[in-house]
């Protein structure tokens, strides 16, 4: 033992630091917090700062939101693990004065101040604007799943409801075909009913469980999307390629700055897919941006042209890549691409030089979309390549030069799905290592948005110490 390091004895009599303050250095993120916390107008945020005339004195929500921040911003999300570090985490007792809350004051502080929780992590956006950290009118969305509070097996849709309810009816059939050979038996030996009492216990059981499963499957044909989930009614199940690797919970919109990766506005649904979330997200990020037109990059998952034409209208130029559904050019056919359109003619050319012109005007799902088609297909030497029908027709939607414009900056943004990538998914996975296993620790959609928040704010504050530096991020927050 003579080689190693040794500690001091515990029986050592020594003279520890006089305060607190001497063992929180100036660069620990415990100073950003505090310095951020008190320069919160907290009571025009929404929080209870006036206490109450009679009755036993509160905890100060400032001391609370503090504790919340510095948990999510160490991983620790649980009120009671919080509750625990209160008691022995030094940085914490700098933070609380030494106040030991107990884990039911601390979980009823998140439940009660939700709004005021979700203004406070808006906040510290608008503190990182005026600090001058968006500098670019450009920004990336994106969704990602995230595991609620619900076991798969207790969420049911119509094809689950089904499926089960066909092998209990299947196990009830072979039940009641051993109860009749059982009777048959028993009748010939002259025995009392043993066996098909045991029979009678088990079909008995199968029926309360189909009467449960019938129950659900009325449940299910009510519901707006056809599934219920029991532990968290909130939560749906996200497909996600395969229904066999879904996920129960709930989707995640984060819009990303491609600068310093500060998640600049944030949504929780409970919405499977992720079309009809680009409008609301594009306006939150140019509001934030505070850009009189910005460029927001996303995945094909959010094609959809009246979302498009509405970020178009709002001064958000979205670069989304198309998905193609068309099987033409699988097929060995002309797809619609190789159809190039004549805006002074209001025609389209065709691969054989045939001009399209257009014909009438349909509707499809609400869209108006215009048809060109020539007569001339029918003797063009290129028809097997084009067609199998009679013309060639090519459809196109009365806003489809939104789309055209689209397309050109694409392509003259030749990176814009890397650059989408390295900005928006990052983020996600960061907070999902954070959460752990159990990911979302609430029930409920709304307090599943009061903890995002909270994931929300410790992620930018991390993101923010990462850019200024705490030094810097502090003199900041106190100015």
């Amino acid at each position: 033992m003579q080689r190693f390091i040794k500690g001091e004895d515990r029986a050592q009599a020594s003279l520890l630091p006089a305060s607190l303050e001497d063992y929180i250095d100036a660069d620990n993120p415990a100073r950003v917090i505090e310095a951020f916390v008190e320069a919160l107008d907290l009571d025009a945020l929404g929080f209870a700062v006036i206490p109450a005339a009679t009755g036993r004195p509160g905890y100060h929500p400032a001391m609370l939101l503090k504790l919340y921040i510095y948990g999510y911003l160490n991983r620790i999300q649980s009120s009671r693990r919080l509750e625990r570090e209160c008691q022995r985490n030094i940085e914490l007792m700098w933070l609380t004065g030494r106040l030991a809350p107990d884990f039911k004051t601390i979980a009823d502080f998140r439940r009660d101040n939700g709004l005021a929780i979700c203004a406070a992590c808006a906040q510290f956006i608008v503190i990182c604007r005026d600090l001058g950290l968006f500098s670019r009118p450009l920004a990336a969305v994106d969704g990602s799943k995230f595991k609620g509070v619900n076991a798969r097996d207790k969420n049911f849709t119509r094809s689950k409801v089904r499926t089960r309810l066909a092998k209990l009816e299947e196990s009830a059939a072979q039940y009641l075909t051993a109860l009749d050979a059982a009777d048959r038996q028993e009748s010939m030996d002259g025995s009392g009913p043993t066996g098909s009492g045991k029979l009678r216990d088990k079909l008995t059981r199968l029926k309360a469980q189909m009467q449960k499963l019938k129950a659900l499957e009325a449940a299910v044909e009510a519901s707006s999307d056809k599934q219920v989930s029991l532990t968290d009614p909130d939560t749906r199940l996200m497909v996600t390629g395969d229904r066999l690797t879904g996920t129960v919970g709930y989707n995640v919109q984060t819009v990303t700055e491609t600068e310093h990766h500060l998640i600049i506005a944030h949504e929780v649904t409970n919405h499977v897919g992720d079309r009809g979330q680009l409008p609301k997200m594009a306006a939150e990020a140019k509001a934030v941006l505070g850009f009189a037109e910005i460029d927001v990059l996303a995945d094909s998952g959010y094609f959809n042209s009246p979302d498009l034409l509405a970020c178009h209208e709002m001064g958000v130029h979205a670069l989304v890549p198309r998905p193609n559904t068309s099987s033409a050019k699988a097929e060995g056919r002309f797809s619609k691409a190789e159809f190039v359109y004549l805006p002074d003619r209001d025609a389209y050319r065709c691969p054989a030089g045939e001009i399209l012109t257009r014909r009438c005007a349909t509707k499809d799902r609400d869209l108006t979309v215009f048809v060109y088609w020539t007569t001339t297909c029918t003797t063009c030497l290129l028809k097997e390549r084009c067609t199998t029908g009679q013309e060639r027709r090519v459809r196109r939607w009365e806003h489809e030069a939104v789309l055209d414009a689209l397309a050109k900056r694409m392509e003259a943004m030749g990176n814009a799905m890397a650059v989408r990538r390295e900005t928006a998914e990052h983020p996600f996975a960061t907070i999902k290592a954070w959460m752990g296993k159990a990911h979302f620790l609430c029930k409920g959609l709304n307090a599943v948005r009061i903890e995002m928040s909270l994931h929300v704010l410790a992620y930018n504050l991390r993101r923010a110490m990462t850019a200024l530096g705490v030094g810097r991020l502090r003199q900041a927050l106190a100015a």
